[in-house]
């Protein structure tokens, strides 16, 4: 196993962790548990563990797309798979908010469709 598999699974372990932290969540948040200390101390966690797997996946994709080398080659099925999933993630945790309040061309198209 060279370096590149190794920093692969290291997101991919990332990722399961940051997927356990928000089932945790929700569960506290089920039971009613909100605000305790636990579900603090989760939420903290799982923010940075969010921002690792956005760094290290934004490092990969350097790495990959590098213009000057090309590794396009070592974009095996789990790598693309993360780059597949990493589409999903950005798209969901995506501050929609911005776009469809303060949007003036979405004001705009709601206006049309009779939705103010």
């Amino acid at each position: 196993m060279n370096g590149f598999d190794i920093f692969v699974f290291l997101i991919i372990a990332i990722k399961v962790f940051f997927i356990i932290l928000s089932i945790i969540h929700i569960y506290l948040k089920e039971t009613g548990k909100v605000d305790s200390t636990l579900d603090e101390k989760i939420k903290y966690w799982k923010k940075r563990t969010e921002f690792v797997f956005i760094f290290l996946m934004s490092v990969l994709l350097i790495y990959l797309f590098n213009p000057r080398n090309s590794k396009i080659n070592l974009i095996n099925t789990e790598t693309q798979l993360l780059l597949y999933l990493f589409g999903f993630i950005l798209i969901i945790t995506a501050d929609w908010s911005n776009f469809i309040h303060q949007s003036k061309w979405f004001s705009n198209f709601q206006e049309i469709l009779g939705k103010v």
